[in-house]
């Protein structure tokens, strides 16, 4: 028998809420954006993944079916489902989706032969998982649209603790404001680190599609944008040079996008999450994997 959808009329109880607090009315649509995620999607992977832990966990899983380079449509697909169930799922819809993240993220361990040590059920590593993606939607939101005031900026701040909370890091594990945040931040910079493998990882996957002139074109601009996006830490890690000129460039790229987004009606700002949200309970409903 399948499983009951996850929705407020199962007869199961709703798990109890891991999430921090957030100021009632906050509409966390207003922040999700279908166009800046794929502008800033790859940066944010970048980001990630240099942290060696990450890094090394992500290239060396032996979890072949959520491998970007094997399966680069399911693996967009889980990702882009998590962010969806993260910020619009209810309590029990991140409850389902982080149990059967759990599964992939056990088998996720280190070797002895690996020169980091890891395990993908890490909270710390989750927290800071959770902070390159928070920061990924702030920046995301302030470039396209301006910055925010300060009670929309907190409450942003507080919702998107469930990046973290939706695997396994626990809510008091989350900076308790944005101040806190900027604090571990900064110590968190100091343990970014791109080696040679890594960076060999990152350049594969960032490029992959680029086999014709059409498809070098697209990735030509996706990397593009992918610089732009990123701080200037990472890009250092990476190697990768940035002018003022493309500063500028990258400016009016992202001023344009915002131009665009507004244009959108909210809902379909949102729509591929909403999509994506709808799939994974149908998913839940029919018995399929969600990961």
């Amino acid at each position: 028998m399948s499983p009951a959808p996850p929705t407020s009329t199962s007869r199961r109880r709703a798990p109890r809420s891991r999430d921090v607090p957030v100021p009632p009315g906050f509409e966390m649509r207003r922040h999700m954006s279908g166009l800046g995620s794929q502008l800033a999607g790859n940066a944010n992977v970048v980001m990630q993944l240099s942290r060696p832990e990450v890094g090394y966990g992500v290239m060396n899983s032996r979890v072949h079916s959520g491998s970007a380079l094997r399966h680069p449509v399911k693996r967009a697909r889980t990702t882009f489902t998590y962010l969806a169930v993260s910020m619009l799922g209810t309590d029990e819809e991140r409850a389902i989706f982080r149990r059967a993240v759990n599964g992939q993220h056990a088998q996720v361990t280190s070797t002895p032969e690996e020169p980091v040590s890891y395990r993908a059920t890490d909270p710390e590593l989750q927290r800071w998982v959770a902070a390159c993606l928070y920061a990924g939607t702030r920046d995301i939101a302030v470039r396209l649209h301006g910055p925010l005031d300060p009670d929309e900026a907190d409450a942003l701040y507080a919702h998107c603790a469930r990046y973290g909370t939706t695997l396994q890091m626990p809510a008091e594990a989350w900076p308790e404001d944005r101040a806190a945040f900027e604090t571990y931040w900064a110590e968190s910079l100091g343990k970014i680190h791109v080696d040679d493998a890594v960076r060999a990882y990152l350049v594969r996957l960032l490029t992959m599609g680029a086999t014709n002139p059409v498809g070098r074109l697209v990735v030509g601009s996706q990397l593009f944008a992918t610089r732009g996006f990123l701080p200037h830490e990472f890009r250092r890690a990476m190697g990768l040079p940035w002018s003022s000129d493309d500063e500028r460039r990258f400016e009016r790229l992202v001023r344009r996008a915002g131009r665009l987004e507004r244009l959108l009606p909210l809902s379909f700002r949102a729509l591929p999450f909403d999509l994506l949200l709808a799939d994974l309970r149908w998913r839940h409903r029919t018995g399929r994997p969600l990961v």
